[in-house]
């Protein structure tokens, strides 16, 4: 579990860096304000996108739905009964 952890401090480090520190750098010219909403907003849709789908595979909700005499062969022939 400490692993998840890991991964989500460095990929929100990541995506916090694209959208809150690159902006800045940014030239100034006419289009200065919509690339940085860009970035901002790319940012923040791939970071919320990322951590769902992290989420959801960490803790699934749904499992197989198997009936009884199914998990009992399947274990029979597993351990070799």
């Amino acid at each position: 579990m400490a692993s998840a952890w890991i991964t989500v401090v460095v990929l929100t480090g990541f995506w916090g860096v694209i959208g809150i520190i690159v902006p800045w750098f940014i030239p100034k010219g006419p289009n200065r304000g919509i690339i940085q909403t860009m970035l901002v907003m790319t940012a923040v849709c791939c970071y919320m996108l990322w951590l769902c789908t992290f989420l959801m595979q960490l803790n699934p909700l749904i499992g197989p739905e198997l009936e009884t005499k199914v998990i009992r062969a399947i274990k029979m022939e597993w351990e070799g009964q």
